[in-house]
């Protein structure tokens, strides 16, 4: 089940966010602390979504977003703020409004949020296994005790949003039908990347 609902979009590539998880913005252009300000005053929601790369200026989009709620605001003297969204729900665009506003705005459907069904404990190991084997191919220094005790959504959501692949690639796990299907493209895509090293901003064919 779905729900049609007006939102103020933030596109922004390579930026996602999930249900129940955190997202941490710098908000400086003027459109978008006019979109903070505005969101501050009403329901304190804000659509992130990806743009499409090179589609043009206003940027075509992708689809399918997540809509997020302010959970904490820091204005700073300048007009900037430093926020964090909580995801809410994934939608999926279905038309953009002709606004006035210097922030886009879209009427999309809200998409029912349904608890993610846990992981494998053969999936759960993999996971953490290719994590492991990409984090120090790269050079990334990470606590895996910590990673260990996440559970399953917070483990793969978290990496979907952290881990630098390309935009397409980003909507992809984005658009996920489920955790599963998640976890199982996040190791894909570590594969694939460890083999094409330096190739993160070519465009990403998955079968």
């Amino acid at each position: 089940m779905s729900t049609v609902s007006r939102l103020s979009i933030f596109p922004l590539g390579g930026a996602l966010l999930f249900p129940r998880m955190q997202l941490p913005l710098h908000i400086f252009e003027p459109r978008y602390r006019a979109l903070v300000s505005d969101a501050m005053a009403r329901d304190r929601r804000i659509g992130m979504i990806q743009p499409l790369p090179g589609a043009g200026e206003p940027p075509a989009l992708f689809d399918v977003g997540c809509v997020g709620r302010i959970a904490h605001v820091e204005a700073l003297d300048d007009g900037r703020y430093n926020i964090v969204l909580e995801g809410l729900a994934r939608f999926r665009v279905v038309s953009e409004l002709d606004v006035t506003t210097p922030f886009r705005q879209v009427e999309a459907e809200l998409e029912e949020d349904i608890p993610a069904d846990p992981l494998s404990l053969l999936q759960r190991a993999s996971l953490e296994t290719e994590s492991r084997r990409y984090a120090e191919a790269q050079g990334y220094a990470v606590d895996w005790n910590a990673v260990s005790r996440l559970d399953d959504e917070s483990l793969v959501n978290g990496i979907a949003q952290i881990a630098p692949f390309d935009v397409a690639a980003k909507q992809a796990l984005l658009e996920a039908d489920n955790l599963e299907d998640r976890a199982e493209l996040i190791i894909q895509l570590m594969q694939f990347f460890s083999r094409h090293s330096g190739d993160q901003d070519d465009p990403v064919t998955l079968q």
